[in-house]
């Protein structure tokens, strides 16, 4: 596990990095607002059912289960997957998990077994929260985890499983949250795992308390918002700034558990008077090209949200001239959630992130040799120092991979990136996105940008192909505009006009749609295949 040296001492000049020692993420984010029980959570469901829950609502509900998991011998530290849809028990098993001490998993609903089987053994989790389609897929694998010892099921028992809310039902209500100290684990995140093995990131309570300069410099959040989330609450993105984050703050939070058709989310909007939206650009995208804005009332809504993949300065214009709201988008990653955003407080600069939040440290680091930061204008490795709160703890088990992230002072985790005179940070990619064109490292976003902002381009990703044995080169992976017809030659001369000769695409595909992860991250090492 990551070892500290510092005490944040630096960071103390900023309100927001005093961080008391003895601190719960459980008790936070619900004992601070449960007096009045004011309006916690809205549940969607997809048969048009509306459930919506208090704070106190939610204290009591999950102050029932730590006392269903205290008696099944559940101890501080033991692990519990979380493998539910966008339900509100989701929720309360993660707060649950906080207030008894546990450290909570959250796993996609889409996993099959190999993939589950891998995160619940690698994990050595003891319990797992699910529903029946879960508790059928654990029980094909429950042989091959000796470890797991209860499963629980919301919609009734069976395949193994006890019924969650027959337990629930039956406990106490009373329940004092484990005294656990800022720096104690509380939730596990595996990553993708495209390029090897999913890694456990291990985050602390302290966790929360880091994202703080998120709500002021990203999110603009309020205590009388209602944030909408649409994405799915297995992703960091979502269960923060979907959960915690407004709970952290006593907003609203809206979780719409049914079908997923971006015509959908404006209604959804105007019916629950949204004032926040979050998503992926990609949805954003969708959004415009298939929803009939002009019939719903969007005047509730203050500003969107986007993280997860670059906001194109096309798309930013398309929808605050759809919608008068603009889109602020932040950069992050799972170790540490988002750190560079726009804001209210921070102008938009089209094509970049943002700025550093307030508080936080960051660097650009030569990706070889000493940790030196380099000056502004050159591309490195985006770092942030180690001394920051809502940093990871470390990866489970996996030393090696964490050595390799640390940098001195520093933690790099791949993304390539500069920082301009004004502070403001440019993308470049992902250090093991970068494409090798006769000699010459390119970034795939920088391609990018320049075919997206073609007249006929809808979405577009860039990868290397590999056309025979030891030669790969650069295509470009195009999905025209609904009724268009862009030819290869055409957007081959496009990128002749705007780019160095060996940046160009030397191919062009055409796709209906680009291959995309369940939450609209683009798979670009699915496009080759493709």
């Amino acid at each position: 596990m990551l070892q500290r040296a510092d005490t944040y001492a630096d960071l103390l000049q900023d309100f927001r990095w005093r961080i008391p020692a003895r601190y719960n993420i459980g008790t936070d984010v619900c004992d601070r607002h449960a007096p009045g029980n004011p309006l916690a959570l809205i549940h969607l469901d997809h048969d048009g059912a509306v459930r919506r829950y208090g704070f106190d609502d939610l204290r009591r509900w999950s102050n029932r289960f730590a006392n269903v998991l205290t008696a099944h011998g559940l101890v501080r530290g033991d692990r519990i997957g979380v493998l539910l849809p966008q339900a509100p028990e989701t929720a309360v098993a993660h707060v649950t998990g906080f207030r008894a001490g546990l450290i909570s998993i959250p796993l996609f609903v889409l996993f099959g077994p190999d993939a589950l089987r891998y995160r619940l053994g690698n994990s050595g989790a003891k319990a797992v929260v699910t529903d029946r389609a879960g508790a059928a897929l654990i029980a094909g694998i429950r042989d091959a985890l000796p470890g797991l010892e209860r499963v629980y099921c919301i919609d009734g028992a069976g395949e193994g499983a006890e019924d969650f809310q027959v337990l629930c039902a039956c406990a106490s209500d009373a329940f004092t949250p484990v005294d656990t100290a800022a720096d104690d684990p509380a939730v596990m995140v595996y990553t993708s795992g495209t390029t090897s093995r999913p890694k456990g990131v291990l985050h602390a309570h302290r966790t929360i308390w880091g994202r703080r300069p998120m709500h002021d410099f990203w999110l603009g959040l309020r205590e009388d918002d209602v944030v909408l989330h649409a994405g799915t609450m297995n992703w960091t993105y979502t269960l923060g700034v979907g959960i915690q984050d407004p709970w952290a703050r006593g907003a609203t939070t809206v979780l719409y558990n049914g079908k997923r058709d971006p015509a959908l989310w404006p209604a959804l909007i105007a019916r629950h008077r949204a004032t926040l939206f979050a998503a992926v650009p990609s949805l954003y995208r969708q959004i415009l090209k298939y929803a009939d804005l002009s019939a719903h009332d969007l005047s509730s809504l203050r500003h969107g949200i986007t993280a997860g993949e670059a906001l194109s300065p096309r798309l930013l214009a398309e929808w605050q001239a759809a919608t008068g709201t603009p889109l602020y988008e932040a950069l992050g990653m799972s170790e540490i959630s988002t750190y560079v955003s726009t804001s209210p407080r921070t102008p938009i600069k089209p094509g970049s992130p943002g700025k550093p939040q307030p508080g936080r440290r960051v660097a650009i680091l030569p990706p070889e040799g000493a940790p030196e930061p380099l000056p502004p204008g050159e591309i490195g490795l985006l770092a942030i120092h180690r001394s920051d709160p809502a940093l990871m703890l470390g990866y489970w088990n996996r030393p090696e991979e964490e050595a390799a992230v640390m940098r001195g002072e520093w933690f790099a985790g791949g993304d390539l990136a500069s920082l301009d005179a004004e502070g403001y940070v440019w993308f470049e990619g992902r250090n093991d996105d970068i494409m090798n064109a006769f000699g010459y490292r390119v970034s795939p976003n920088e391609v990018e940008s320049v075919l997206i902002a073609h007249p006929d381009v809808q979405e577009v990703a860039v990868t290397e192909l590999p056309v025979r044995d030891g030669v790969r080169v650069i295509a470009a992976f195009v999905v025209p505009k609904q009724g268009a017809e862009p030819a290869r030659d055409a957007l081959l001369a496009w990128c002749g006009e705007r780019l160095a000769a060996y940046k160009c695409p030397r191919e062009v595909v055409f796709l209906e749609t680009l291959p995309r992860t369940p939450n609209g991250k683009v798979q670009r090492k699915r496009l080759a295949a493709a």
